[in-house]
């Protein structure tokens, strides 16, 4: 038999050896860069949404020092993305948000209350519902319970996972509200714009009376005070209640702010006949919450293990709020769909930074399931790409296209492809003409043609709408949620009944309370009161 050589050091070789071929190798070693891997990092994610602001409101953006010194000082920490989108109106960028998919794809390109609307309605070639009593109603619409949203993959993660503020993605039936789509505990209201005192939303078309819509757990709670200092308190709660906690959370904090109605927050010396005065004192009320939340974050030893996010979900409704870019809400030039945006993660974000690059709002849903350590694999495709490197390392985005809006959507079909934007049948340069100025689509046919033909086939994509069969009944209640119907609390209906009494009880032939349905390129938001016979511009 051969034997092995005997020498000197042969042991200490071959243990050396064994370390090297059998060690672990660990996941989480430094990169290259000296920083650790953010994937699997299973940071705290406290994801701040605004509410209709413009991008050049905040200071960091050529806005008022004086008005948000809180966002001032969050840029300076963090990072800003110059080329973040999200869609034009609220529901549509809270849906993609939740789900990482255009919103065509779940129909949220149509919101809730459009479902009660003639002018929305006779775009979709359907009629106002009526119920078996003949009042006329809404019919039932939200996002649709089999969707996979961010809150449901983060808790199967092991994330505890809240709402605060404005949901906006169902209102009626309880499977279509927060804590039937993932989240844990919610704290706000379900549907688009309240009153920030007395809690109602002025209308529920098509009834045109207000109903109560504010709620912890999906309850109706009664509260005084101004809704984005109770959503910032409410925050600031949460997140103290967490820091002796080891398991991470997700926090959405979803500020009606600064959305209409001009309601002036506590304190207000300006002039009440001035709406400018308004929007500034609502922004800097804003700004003062952002920071009241960051203050729990660092006051509660939080800040180093959170990523902490601050963006809006569309643009204004006065274009010189978008300067330098052109557009509101409603539309889908830059001014209604490119938003500011700051993220800080001590670690991994530096300093008074900005990074270029086409980012989509979606694109926050496998970025969050990564840093979580979560699973990507779902039924349903997502359009969100997974932004890791690009935003916490030196990759470049990988994002060429963003589908804005297609055929069969309320607004105008959009796509951004490259250096160019589609919006109908003009064509932008993106790249030489940020802010929209000429229309080039004569000089590029064939990238009109070559877009045209791609915006077709994606809206071929889009799922059957269905029959929408079931209604909101009663069409005129208290409160929002069939199940909060059963047992109104005495001071609930006193408060609606006595804000009913001030409301008008007649109107004009044809006029509404509501907003009609935007037609053309510039439609503009700020368009209600009018016959709904007559087009909107």
């Amino acid at each position: 038999m051969n034997k092995i050589a005997y020498y000197p050091g042969f042991e200490l070789l071959l243990a050396g050896l064994l370390f090297v071929f059998c060690s672990p190798i660990k996941t989480d070693a430094k990169q290259k860069t000296g920083k650790r891997s953010p994937a699997g990092q299973r940071p705290n994610i406290v994801f701040i949404l605004a509410d209709d602001m413009g991008w050049n409101q905040p200071s960091f953006n050529g806005g008022k020092a004086e008005l948000s010194p809180n966002l001032s000082r969050l840029a300076q920490e963090g990072m800003r993305l110059n080329e973040f989108y999200t869609h034009s109106v609220c529901a549509p960028t809270r849906a993609a948000f939740l789900t990482g998919r255009y919103a065509f794809r779940t129909w949220s390109d149509w919101r809730s209350e459009d479902f009660g609307k003639p002018s929305y309605l006779e775009k979709l070639g359907l009629q106002l519902a009526f119920n078996e009593r003949g009042e006329a109603t809404r019919r039932i619409h939200a996002l649709d319970t089999s969707e996979r949203t961010i809150a449901e993959a983060l808790r199967e993660a092991g994330y505890y996972t809240a709402i605060l503020g404005k949901w906006h993605l169902g209102e009626w039936l309880p499977e279509h509200l927060p804590m039937g789509q993932g989240f844990d505990y919610q704290y706000g209201h379900y549907a688009w714009g309240i009153d920030y005192y007395n809690k109602t939303i002025v209308h529920n078309a098509p009834a045109r009376f207000a109903v109560y819509d504010w709620h912890r757990n999906q309850s109706p709670v009664d509260e005084t005070g101004y809704a984005t200092d109770l959503i910032a308190e409410e925050a600031v709660e949460l997140i103290t209640s967490r820091k002796e906690n080891e398991q991470p959370f997700f926090l959405y904090v979803a500020f009606n702010a600064v959305h209409g109605p001009l309601n002036p927050p506590p304190g207000f010396e300006g002039d009440t006949n001035d709406p400018l005065a308004i929007r500034d004192a609502m922004l800097q009320n804003l700004d003062q919450a952002v920071g009241k939340i960051d203050a729990a974050i660092n006051d509660s030893g939080l800040r180093d293990n959170t990523l902490f996010i601050f963006t809006n979900d569309n643009g204004p409704v006065l274009e010189e709020m978008s300067h330098p870019y052109r557009g509101t809400k409603n539309t889908t030039f830059e001014g209604g769909v490119r938003q500011p945006a700051i993220l800080r993660w001590p670690g991994f974000t530096s300093p008074s930074t900005t990074k270029d690059g086409l980012m989509f709002i979606s694109d926050f849903f496998p970025t969050f399931i990564s840093l979580a350590g979560g699973k990507h694999q779902q039924e349903r495709p997502i359009d969100g790409i997974d932004m890791t490197s690009m935003l916490f390392g030196t990759a470049k985005s990988s994002r060429k296209e963003i589908v804005f809006d297609v055929t069969g959507s309320v607004r105008v079909p959009t796509l951004r492809r490259g250096r160019f934007k589609l919006m109908g049948d003009a064509l932008y340069n993106m790249k030489s003409d940020p802010y929209e100025t000429k229309d080039v689509a004569s000089e590029h046919p064939n990238v009109v043609r070559r877009l045209t033909a791609r915006l077709n086939a994606v809206g071929q994509e889009r799922p059957p709408l269905g029959d929408k069969p079931l209604l909101m009944d009663p069409p005129l209640h208290y409160v929002y949620c069939f199940n909060e119907q059963d047992e109104i609390p005495e001071w609930l209906s006193t408060k609606v009944d006595e804000i009913r009494s001030k409301q008008p009880t007649e109107w004009a032939p044809g006029e509404t309370p509501w907003p009609k349905a935007p037609k053309g390129v510039t439609a503009s938001k700020m368009d209600g009161l009018k016959d709904e016979s007559t087009s909107a511009k």
